[in-house]
């Protein structure tokens, strides 16, 4: 079974939104306007694709999708050798009241995460989120393939000619895109637009961040025979000014992962391009409902969700051996 809709009214947590996947939640005593000091989210079982929320969800979904993000952060923080790259997670069990009304042991720890959202929730800092989804891109594929095709850039970027759908980009390239209003379209911009934006020093740190965790993901998962395409990444400043990964990271529905056996031996695009996320959904439904796409998309068969479903289970399982 999928996970029930989001749940407005929690003892200790408030609904304030809910995106397409992730409904976020603040702590109920906390004051209309002001800022929480800490924020529940939760990945559902949702899946979406041409920007309609699609029915019935891909069950285990949201589990899948946080227990990724909580390796991949472990990883970062130095789990791979590496140096810690600081993110928003925070404790998800507080103290609470012992016996004699102290509480100072371990028995008296208190879980922050309600008990129908256990696996598929993260506890996390309040955070000023940066205006800027930081995307890198290692191979040619999708929308920058599309690019290529007709001015060999991608976001404007020049490449050499001869790169063919699929194809192993000469070195990793940052393409920034606007996070746009609520309810819009993200909108790619240039680098000196995102200095602009956040001025050039900032600008500078997401990029440099954004390559240096890309590099450290794509050889992790290449140990793991698999390649990461393209990512992308979020993150905003701390209360001490210091920039933190936030929200999902690395997982099936942020970024683009590919078999590297099937990489190499394909003999077509799609054979050498299967990826572990929801494409299977986006194929089936533009097959099987026509443009321009409005009104109550299809349901998706029982197939196709349960294909689906293996392919996350099947990546979660190969890149941390669970």
């Amino acid at each position: 079974m999928t996970d029930a809709a989001p749940t407005p009214d929690l003892a200790e947590w408030r609904h304030v939104y809910s995106g397409k996947v992730r409904d976020l939640y603040v702590p109920a005593d906390t004051a209309d306007g002001a800022e929480p000091e800490r924020m529940l989210v939760v990945a559902s079982d949702r899946v979406s694709a041409f920007d309609h929320v699609l029915e019935p969800g891909i069950p285990g979904k949201g589990v899948l999708l946080t227990t990724l993000s909580l390796w991949w952060f472990d990883q970062l923080a130095g789990g791979d050798g590496g140096r810690r790259i600081p993110n928003h997670l925070t404790a998800t069990s507080v103290l609470g009241d012992g016996p004699d009304g102290i509480a100072n042991t371990a028995d008296d720890l208190r879980s922050l995460v309600p008990a129908q959202f256990t696996g598929r929730a993260m506890v996390v800092k309040s955070l000023d989120m940066q205006p800027i989804e930081c995307v890198v891109r290692g191979y040619l594929t999708g929308s920058g393939w599309a690019e290529y095709q007709q001015t060999r850039t991608v976001c404007g970027i020049p490449l050499p000619d001869g790169l063919t759908d699929g194809d192993r980009l000469p070195e990793p390239i940052y393409t920034p895109a606007y996070k746009a209003p609520m309810g819009e379209h993200d909108e790619n911009i240039s680098f000196e637009r995102s200095v602009e934006l956040v001025g050039a020093e900032r600008a500078a740190e997401l990029r440099d961040l954004s390559l240096e965790i890309y590099a450290r993901a794509a050889a992790l998962a290449e140990s793991k025979g698999l390649i990461l395409a393209d990512t992308k990444f979020e993150f905003g400043l701390d209360a001490n000014g210091v920039m933190t990964l936030a929200d999902e990271v690395l997982t099936s529905d942020s970024s683009r992962y590919w078999d590297a056996a099937a990489w190499e031996s394909g003999t077509t695009a799609k054979e050498r391009m299967a990826s572990f996320d929801k494409q299977i959904v986006r194929d089936w439904l533009a097959a099987n409902w026509a443009p321009p796409r409005e009104g109550e998309p299809p349901a998706l068969p029982a197939e196709i969700v349960e294909r689906t479903a293996d392919r996350y289970r099947e990546l979660i399982e190969r890149l941390t051996g669970a």
